[in-house]
């Protein structure tokens, strides 16, 4: 755990004023992009990251410093949103069985941009986003958490509560499936 993270959790549990604010503003952003991204709802993402705030607050005296603390939060983020998409979804399926039988890129193409021509371009980014909306839950967490918020590949196991390879097979499915999908979109656009 890091020097910042162990003077901030030592400030949550004094009560002092400004901890909350700062604990909140330096990992609001992060927390809702993951929760948007798996629950594709601006307020219900909204009111995931608000009671997960709150249940790391009520919680804080069993967090054991093994991992860093937004790494903490990121389970507790996710562990909600699933809990919110198993509501939604027929009982009986589990978020496992989601991984199995996945299909294999069929098509792909190169469209002939740098990277910049493609971060500047709008439609991509609508064509990503809904790319990355369409991946299985299982799969659009680990692309979240490691190819957006940028975290390793151990912490990304680490909030999922699941092994590294796992996050390895499902992070090379993500981006197989978002290459082919975006693979299509640049297709219909470049081909």
């Amino acid at each position: 755990m890091s020097d910042r993270d162990q003077g901030l959790i030592a400030a949550l549990r004094a009560g002092e004023e400004q901890a909350f604010t700062r604990f909140f503003n330096a990992y609001v952003d992060a927390m809702y992009r993951l929760a948007l991204g798996l629950l594709g709802d601006e307020a219900e993402a909204e009111d995931v990251v608000q009671e997960s705030f709150a249940r790391v607050l009520t919680q804080l005296d069993s967090f054991r410093g093994e991992a860093r603390l937004n790494v903490w939060l990121y389970r507790v983020v996710h562990n909600a949103c699933i809990s919110r998409l198993r509501h939604r979804r027929p009982v009986g399926i589990h978020l496992e069985e989601l991984d199995e039988g996945l299909p294999l890129p069929q098509a792909l193409v190169d469209c002939g941009l740098s990277p910049e021509d493609i971060l500047q371009d709008r439609e991509t980014s609508v064509a990503l986003d809904e790319a990355i909306a369409q991946l299985p839950e299982s799969l659009r967490a680990v692309f979240i958490l490691r190819d957006i918020e940028e975290l390793s590949t151990a912490e990304a196991a680490a909030a999922l509560e699941t092994t590294v390879g796992a996050v390895k097979v499902r992070l090379h499915r993500a981006r197989l499936l978002l290459r082919e999908s975006l693979s299509v979109h640049f297709g219909e656009r470049y081909g």
